[in-house]
């Protein structure tokens, strides 16, 4: 098990960085995507891009159905959103990149996201609720976006 150090803050270049997409699936790549999870779970997070650890590739892991009898955490390499939602919901999100901070966040309630797994063959998964808001997460990270840049404006109520 290796557990990678997660970059941090607002302004960090890794994590402003638009990723490249992934070339080979190899070896290399478990690797990465194998510490990923051993790293995600070790800080107790839902989901978690390459970016995060490092690595400027477009590859995420996403758990699924978290704190159910349905959990599972997906690697997705070189991940796209082919449909999105009408709908929108508003959430409040964190950020294992952004400790301590949580905001409100609108995104789309179900979508569609098309990816290749592992073995190399491409994958399509409608998703929707929790699950479609972390796909967007990790993908926005891929893209380099935090979730801070979408958060809803502060509102000051006079008491």
């Amino acid at each position: 098990m290796t557990v990678l150090p997660i970059e941090k803050g607002v302004d960090n270049k890794i994590l402003r960085a638009v990723s490249e997409p992934v070339k080979k699936i190899d070896k290399k790549l478990f690797k990465l995507l194998d510490d990923m999870r051993d790293t995600m779970f070790a800080a107790k997070g839902v989901g978690l891009a390459a970016p995060q650890v490092g690595v400027n590739i477009r590859a995420v892991i996403c758990t699924f159905n978290y704190d159910t009898v349905n959990e599972t955490v997906v690697d997705m390499i070189n991940p796209a959103i082919s449909s999105l939602s009408e709908e929108m919901v508003k959430d409040e999100e964190g950020c294992l990149s952004v400790p301590g901070k949580f905001d409100f966040v609108k995104r789309h309630k179900s979508l569609i996201v098309r990816f290749t797994d592992r073995k190399g063959r491409e994958q399509a998964l409608k998703v929707s609720g929790y699950n479609a808001k972390v796909v967007q997460h990790e993908i926005d990270h891929i893209n380099g976006i935090l979730f801070v840049d979408k958060a809803e404006p502060k509102v000051n109520v006079e008491e």
